[in-house]
């Protein structure tokens, strides 16, 4: 570590004000007290466009691209925090060059979650059943494996959405195993929608803890938070989607493991990706290994793979698509 922390030092978080936003920007808190005794940590609350726009559909909103991020990045850049923490999965490939990632903790559950309280699975949903997201993966995910389906565009946050199936409103939703577990309400989960079958967003289920990259007393406290082989899994993940242009609001799906920390090969990295049209008619995937020490090149590898298979094709669809109508909260 850079320098000792001396007492009643104040660093302060950029969040987002949901209770998963919160409750992460706490967990994060919680594990620089403990690493730094004598270390004050303030969060400081600030709302996202996405936050301000809770009825069109994501895509909808400026094209969908930082919705959730540019705000709190902005703080960080005006000095007003020095730490913002956000969901990987909403954080653009391209961002301000004076930011960095100071650090990538370990990743919880990837997967995505059915909550269907009457069918309880995906197989056993009927027919013309109804399941919300608001995710473009998802749909297209979904309609692949179950065209029958009746897929409805759905906001707000995540006990807002669960509440769509537990109330009946909808037959099914299907949100992030990672922010349920978090919120303490994984008991709703009644199918897990998980690799190799279902891959999850890029980024999902692991935080981005995001810090000035000429900052190197906040570099230094972040260090003990990092977890190297998230960091490389998601460094792949995040350079395939850089790679295909893809940015957050297209219909691919990416699950970068590092095997060495699995204890199944200690030298290499495994990236699966898959690209969907966005009705979910066409799937294209590609599946490789590369070193452990270049997550990059294997992003890259994977890119150019699924490029020569078409995917640019599938994307320039999902890119073109009309966005749904604004009809859900």
């Amino acid at each position: 570590m850079m320098g000792a922390v001396h007492e009643g030092q104040v660093v302060r978080i950029g969040t987002r004000g949901s209770a998963l936003a919160r409750w992460q920007s706490e967990w994060v808190a919680d594990r620089l007290r403990a690493a730094h005794p004598g270390l004050v940590v303030e969060l400081v609350e600030i709302r996202t466009r996405g936050d301000r726009d809770r009825n069109s559909p994501l895509a909808q909103i400026a094209g969908g691209t930082g919705l959730f991020t540019k705000e709190i990045q902005r703080a960080l850049l005006e000095r007003s925090v020095e730490i913002a923490v956000h969901s990987l999965k909403d954080l653009p490939t391209q961002g301000p060059d004076a930011l960095t990632l100071g650090a990538v903790p370990e990743r919880e559950a990837p997967g995505d979650a059915l909550i269907a309280p009457r069918h309880r699975t995906l197989d056993a949903l009927p027919a013309g059943a109804s399941v919300g997201t608001g995710s473009l993966r998802r749909k297209a995910m979904l309609r692949h494996a179950r065209p029958d389906l009746v897929v409805v565009d759905i906001r707000g946050n995540v006990e807002t959405r669960l509440a769509r199936a537990t109330t009946g409103e909808l037959d099914a939703v299907v949100l992030a195993e990672s922010g349920l577990h978090r919120l303490g309400l994984d008991g709703h989960i009644t199918d897990r929608l998980g690799p190799p079958r279902f891959l999850p967003a890029v980024g999902q289920g692991a935080l981005g803890i995001e810090c000035r990259r000429d900052d190197d007393a906040t570099i230094a406290l972040l260090s003990p938070l990092d977890h190297p082989p998230t960091r490389r899994a998601v460094l792949a993940e995040r350079a395939c989607l850089a790679a295909l242009e893809g940015g957050c609001m297209v219909p691919l799906a990416a699950w970068g493991r590092d095997l060495g920390h699995e204890g199944e090969d200690e030298d290499r990295l495994a990236l699966d990706v898959s690209v969907f049209d966005p009705d979910g008619r066409e799937r294209l995937d590609c599946s490789r290994t590369g070193p452990r020490s270049d997550p990059s090149s294997l992003g890259l590898l994977v890119a150019e793979a699924l490029r020569s298979s078409g995917a640019d094709r599938l994307l320039h669809l999902a890119r073109q698509a009309p966005p749904p109508r604004a009809t859900d909260g």
